[in-house]
C-alpha cells in the first residue's frame, strides 16, 4: 500500500514577510484558500529581502526553510513546507549587453567576457494573497502600450509606471476582422465566391 502524497501547504498572507511569520492559515488548493480567506485569492511568488552574494550565505540565513545537503548542515524540509526556494537573480549594476553570433574559426558565439555578470541569491516565497491585499498600481493612461509610452516619453519611465503598463489587460488596437478563409486557401480569380486549397 502506497503512503498518501503530501501537498505543499501555501500560506494565506498579504506579503512574503507575513507568509514566513507562520501565523497565517495554509492551504494546498485555491478553493480551500478562498474559503479560509473569505474572499478570492491569487497565487503569488514574490522575492524577499535581503539579497546574498553567495548561495551558502543565503542558506545560512534561511536555515530551516530550505533543504541543505552540505556536510555538517544537513536538513530536510517537510513536503508540506516547501513553499520557499532560493533563486539567482541579477544584482546591481549595468545589465550585460546581448552578443551577436561571430561564426569565426568554427565557433558560433564569441568568447564570453572574463568577468561574469553580478548575481545575487534571494529567497522566493509562494503564497496565496487575498485580492484585497494586492498592492496599489499607479494610474496610467487607458489603452497605452508600454513600448509607445517609452518611445514618446521625454524622460525615462520609472519602473512602477512601466510595471503598471505591462499589467494592463491586453486590448486590441482595432476590432479583429472575421477570418473568412484559411491560411492555405485562395479565392478563384474567375469566381471569388469559390475558395480552393493553395498548392
Amino acid at each position: 500500500m502506497m503512503a498518501p502524497m503530501s501537498a505543499i501547504l501555501y500560506p494565506i498572507a498579504a506579503s512574503p514577510e507575513a507568509a514566513l511569520a507562520g501565523a497565517s492559515p495554509r492551504a494546498a488548493r485555491q478553493k480551500l484558500a478562498e474559503s479560509l480567506a473569505g474572499e478570492a485569492v491569487a497565487f503569488v511568488t514574490a522575492p524577499l529581502d535581503p539579497a546574498f552574494a553567495s548561495f551558502e550565505a543565503a542558506l545560512n540565513h534561511h536555515a530551516g526553510r530550505l533543504d541543505d545537503d552540505r556536510p555538517g548542515h544537513r536538513a530536510a524540509v517537510a513536503p508540506e513546507d516547501r513553499f520557499c526556494q532560493l533563486v539567482q537573480v541579477m544584482g546591481q549594476g549595468a545589465p550585460t549587453k546581448p552578443v551577436q553570433p561571430s561564426l569565426k574559426e568554427g565557433r558560433r558565439w564569441p568568447t564570453p567576457p572574463p568577468t561574469p555578470p553580478n548575481t545575487v541569491w534571494r529567497l522566493q516565497v509562494s503564497f496565496w494573497r487575498p485580492v484585497s491585499a494586492a498592492p496599489d498600481i499607479p494610474d496610467t493612461p487607458a489603452h497605452t502600450q508600454a513600448r509607445k509610452a517609452r518611445r514618446g516619453a521625454r524622460e525615462p519611465v520609472d519602473p512602477k509606471s512601466l510595471r503598471a503598463l505591462t499589467r494592463q489587460p491586453l486590448l486590441p488596437v482595432k476590432p479583429q476582422q472575421p477570418l473568412d478563409i484559411g491560411l492555405f486557401e485562395v479565392r478563384l480569380p474567375e469566381n471569388p465566391n469559390i475558395i480552393v486549397p493553395d498548392e
